[in-house]
């Protein structure tokens, strides 16, 4: 399985490369998949216009307007209604998952419903995850992450990584996201952890990550006693 976890998108030559070289082919040659679902749990980014800047290439972040062959939307609060032979083969056979950012928690309840969290390890396809997108991919987000509350509580991802993270680190419009907040919440994962901002991402294939940054960032690790 290759990742690639981002805090704010492709949004810098060093990411943007990591990505090509994931792929193997040049992006105008690869067909994708947009999953909005997270957004739709945030109460600052949806559901509504947001959504939509996303899904069409609209906003600031880089992610579904970096020149794709083709682009489709896969919205998986929808999937549990269909037959998996409508959309496991299309997951199947796509080249990248883009995955916007929103609420992780939400997020994660439906990939686990409708299927695709048991799928992506299985997977050929490249996930480009931003923010929540990222923080998904966790075994925990961290107790200050929690918004949506999952029916079984509690503040558990997927785990498909053995690191947490804090996205967005020192953005102007998020004065709450310092390092030293960062760090607090890294002493209450009790696991490691980064700390990323947005010119940060970290490329993940078969389980070995590395940091791609022209920004800053700071592996956080809870020391046992």
């Amino acid at each position: 399985m290759k990742l690639l976890l981002t805090s704010g998108g492709v949004n810098n030559k060093s990411i943007h490369e990591a990505l090509v070289d994931m792929l193997d082919k040049q992006i105008a040659e690869c067909n994708a998949l947009c999953i909005p679902t997270a957004m739709y749990g945030h109460p600052w980014v949806g559901p509504g216009v947001k959504a939509w800047e996303f899904i069409s290439g609209k906003e600031q972040n880089p992610m579904v307007n970096l020149g794709w062959k083709s682009v489709g939307v896969l919205e998986l609060t929808a999937l549990p209604s269909l037959d998996k032979e409508r959309w496991v083969p299309l997951v199947k056979e796509t080249d990248v998952l883009l995955v916007s950012g929103g609420d992780a928690l939400y997020l994660c309840h439906w990939m686990q419903q409708s299927g695709l969290a048991e799928l992506l390890p299985t997977l050929r396809a490249v996930y480009v995850g931003m923010s929540a997108g990222s923080m998904v991919m966790a075994p925990h987000i961290g107790e200050a992450f929690v918004g949506w509350t999952p029916p079984s509580g509690g503040d558990q991802a997927l785990g498909l990584v053995d690191f947490s993270i804090f996205p967005h680190v020192d953005h102007e419009m998020l004065p709450e996201n310092t390092m030293a907040a960062a760090e607090q919440w890294a002493a209450e994962i009790q696991g490691k952890a980064y700390a990323i901002d947005d010119d940060t991402a970290i490329k993940v294939i078969d389980g070995k990550a590395e940091v791609i940054s022209e920004g800053h960032w700071k592996l956080l690790s809870k020391v046992s006693s």
